[in-house]
């Protein structure tokens, strides 16, 4: 049974892999037996580092996805297949948040966050999956949010780009899952990553955020391990279109 969730011989690319949840995710897999490219627009050294003390083989691809366009990242996906061999596996972590009263939100803070969290997702999702029909097969896992589900407060890009994700996960689920790609996301609870320091440092919803969670703890990139192995690998090869929570309970309050 074990087996299933192997990923021996497989190549996966993880978005946003050079720290947090990205970086914990490409190490999982790596660990699980899977090659990894690994996408960012700071250094990725360490990611790099980890996975190859691991065994296994790491493509660094410095890549601003702010900027991207579909030609780049048609490119991108080419360059994984030139240099790894294949495309198994396509992680779409990377992600940025501005926040702002509704009211006062720039319509850059918008076009920069949809830019990276939906747009760019799209497109990537695109370019790998064209890839993965010739295969007859290929895993595409979404990072989601618990914004996938509520709406929450100051961060009205962020908000629509993550309910964005999920509409598109079920959507490229129903027409590609004939084809033989899984298509699913999971939707990381609040976390202990760089992008909530300044939401964990106030001194009002830090705690409040804190005493929702049934588990009692923010969640860390170690906590995202098991679902991202599960989604890659054979064992979820009858789960099309889930948005997995892995959120110590939030969503149950």
């Amino acid at each position: 049974m074990l087996d299933r969730f192997k990923l021996d011989n497989k190549v996966a690319l993880v978005t946003g892999a050079g720290r947090g949840l990205g970086q914990g995710m490409a190490i999982a897999l790596a660990e699980a037996g899977a090659d990894v490219a690994g996408l960012g627009s700071g250094s990725l050294d360490e990611t790099a580092d980890r996975v190859k003390t691991l065994g296994r083989r790491f493509l660094p691809l410095k890549v601003n996805l702010l900027e991207a366009n579909a030609d780049d990242l048609n490119k991108v996906v080419g360059r994984v297949v030139a240099d790894l061999g294949r495309l198994d596996i396509l992680v779409n972590n990377a992600g940025i948040i501005r926040r702002a009263p509704v009211l006062e939100f720039s319509e850059q803070d918008w076009d920069d966050v949809i830019q990276v969290n939906l747009k760019a997702v799209f497109l990537l999702s695109q370019a790998a999956g064209r890839v993965m029909v010739e295969y007859g097969q290929g895993k595409i896992i979404n990072i989601a949010s618990m914004l996938s589900f509520q709406g929450g407060i100051r961060v009205a890009s962020y908000t629509a780009s993550k309910g964005g994700v999920a509409g598109i996960t079920r959507l490229m689920a129903n027409e590609l899952a004939p084809k033989g790609i899984n298509i699913n996301a999971i939707a990381p609870g609040y976390m202990a990553t760089d992008i909530t320091e300044t939401l964990r440092a106030d001194p009002e919803r830090g705690p409040a955020i804190l005493d929702r969670i049934p588990a009692g703890r923010w969640g860390n990139p170690d906590d995202l391990k098991g679902a991202v192995i599960f989604l890659a690998s054979p064992a979820s090869d009858y789960v099309n279109g889930a948005i997995v929570p892995v959120d110590g309970g939030w969503l149950t309050r």
